[in-house]
């Protein structure tokens, strides 16, 4: 297996609510994920804003705006650290997390308000729903879907044996 540049990474999407307390927790897997594997491995945030939690449209909006400001996964995992915050302060809670993050505040607040991230996040949402999505956190690894809404007991040993299939696979440079 080589591990050169153009050695491409094995992609996992994962499909979260930026209010849901389960992609809160999923986070430590992530994590690990990240630490096991480095750049061999790419992580993607995509958006599935469940109805239940009223805040979650705008989360995702304002995930799009900071990763547009260089610091999404930044963003994203503390606003996930947040989720019982959001839930009861609502969305000024995501202006002063960009203001603590000193990402642009004024242009968080205008882009929530313009909506111009609203049709990446609708289209991320409109995969989501093609592929099956229905809860969070769910991972697509090619093209095999693991829902992590009901439980993540095994889930990141899962991702790894798909990964590590996937890594083997790869023929050396």
């Amino acid at each position: 297996m080589s591990d050169s540049p153009s050695t491409p990474p094995v992609v996992v999407d994962v499909w979260c609510d930026l209010q849901c307390p389960d992609c809160h927790r999923a986070q430590d897997d992530i994590r690990a994920l990240r630490e096991r594997y480095g750049s061999r491995i790419e992580l993607r945030l995509r958006h599935f804003p469940l109805e239940k939690n009223r805040h979650a449209f705008a989360a995702a909006q304002a995930a799009e705006e900071a990763a547009v400001q260089g610091r999404g996964r930044e963003y994203a995992e503390a606003l996930l650290a947040r989720t019982g915050e959001l839930s009861r302060r609502g969305e000024e809670v995501l202006v002063e997390l960009a203001q603590e993050l000193d990402l642009d505040a004024e242009e968080f607040d205008t882009s929530l308000v313009d909506g111009r991230h609203i049709l990446v996040v609708d289209a991320d949402q409109a995969e989501g729903k093609a592929l099956g999505v229905t809860g969070t956190p769910t991972y697509v690894v090619d093209g095999v879907r693991l829902d992590g809404g009901v439980s993540q007991e095994g889930l990141r040993g899962r991702i790894e044996e798909i990964a590590d299939r996937l890594l083997a696979a790869v023929p050396e440079a």
